[in-house]
């Protein structure tokens, strides 16, 4: 594999389900040494393009490569080089950690099993509970036990299926720091997640719904592309002043974040002459803000929700 090629790259993947299309002729391109980031809502066919990259679910159409390897017919070969940790804990409940490990190791034909094992429960903090069986593993160390396992046969390439579902802050922010010492070491990381502010830890984003793949580019230039324009309102009643808010013909999106609303359009003169008034309401407090990039996944959503209506 060549410096200049990517580590993931699919065109025109597709699966179906009987009439259900999981997936829909979905193309993406994931650099080498960084972190990916596959966003989208549950059941937006994450789980399943992951599997058809790493060459555990054939496509019904379409082709690529993984760490140059054909998805198509070198699935053998990608998995030798691919680490993969399912969003659901995968690993032997009635082993112990150490056990797990040795097992793992032993699958990925390490030469050294015992010195392979101890380093990598020394690297994740697990030595110490090298003899506790994983069914009494709290959800954080089950994370980190399944991302050891993961990381056993040094992968270039790290596929991690909502990796944080059921942790813990603490134990996200910990996995998080890991990921990103991971890819300072020169491993591609490709984690598929719902949760938006996960997206920030990101250096690139596809963002996917209903198997098609709405957004794909660099994080800090998605909010910019978008083209939409944010105002934060904060005051009482936020509630009645969504449903005012949202009739006004400039605003696209109105959405509430903790105390305050925010207000969303691609015309940004119009939105500011809507909005104005509002400045002399009683206890209303409104500022132009930068919009971010959970409000530019929702009105992807919409938008996409109101061209399939349209085409329906």
């Amino acid at each position: 594999m060549n410096a200049a090629e990517p580590a993931i790259r699919v065109e025109g993947l597709t699966k179906r389900f009987g009439d259900f299309t999981a997936v829909d002729h979905l193309s993406m391109s994931v650099p080498k040494g960084v972190i990916y980031g596959f966003l989208g809502p549950n059941g937006s066919g994450k789980t399943t393009t992951i599997r058809m990259m790493c060459g555990l679910l054939t496509p019904d159409e379409g082709e690529g490569t993984a760490l140059g390897y054909d998805i198509l017919t070198e699935g053998r070969r990608i998995k030798k080089r691919v680490g993969y940790m399912t969003q659901k804990f995968s690993l032997y409940e009635e082993l112990s950690v150490r056990e797990n490990l040795n097992f793992m190791a032993r699958m990925y034909g390490e030469a050294d099993v015992r010195a392979r094992v101890d380093a990598v429960m020394a690297e994740y903090g697990l030595a110490d509970r090298a003899k506790q069986l994983a069914s009494q593993l709290s959800g954080g160390w089950k994370q980190r036990l399944a991302l050891a396992a993961s990381m056993i046969h040094k992968p270039d390439l790290l596929l991690l299926d909502e990796p944080t579902a059921g942790v813990d802050p603490a134990a996200r922010r910990h996995f998080w720091e890991r990921i990103h010492d991971m890819t300072a070491s020169g491993i591609t990381v490709l984690v598929s997640t719902h949760y938006m502010d996960e997206a920030i830890q990101c250096d690139h984003i596809c963002f996917i719904h209903k198997g098609r793949k709405l957004v794909d580019a660099p994080a800090a230039e998605i909010p910019e592309r978008s083209g939409l324009v944010t105002w934060r309102i904060k005051g009482p009643d936020l509630d009645d002043l969504a449903k005012e808010l949202r009739r006004l013909a400039p605003v696209e999106q109105v959405a509430r974040f903790g105390d305050a609303l925010h207000v969303s359009g691609k015309d940004a003169g119009a939105l500011a002459r809507s909005l104005a008034p509002y400045k002399d309401r009683e206890n209303l407090e409104l500022r132009e803000s930068e919009a971010g990039l959970e409000e530019v996944f929702i009105h992807l959503i919409e938008q996409n929700r109101d061209d399939a209506a349209q085409a329906a």
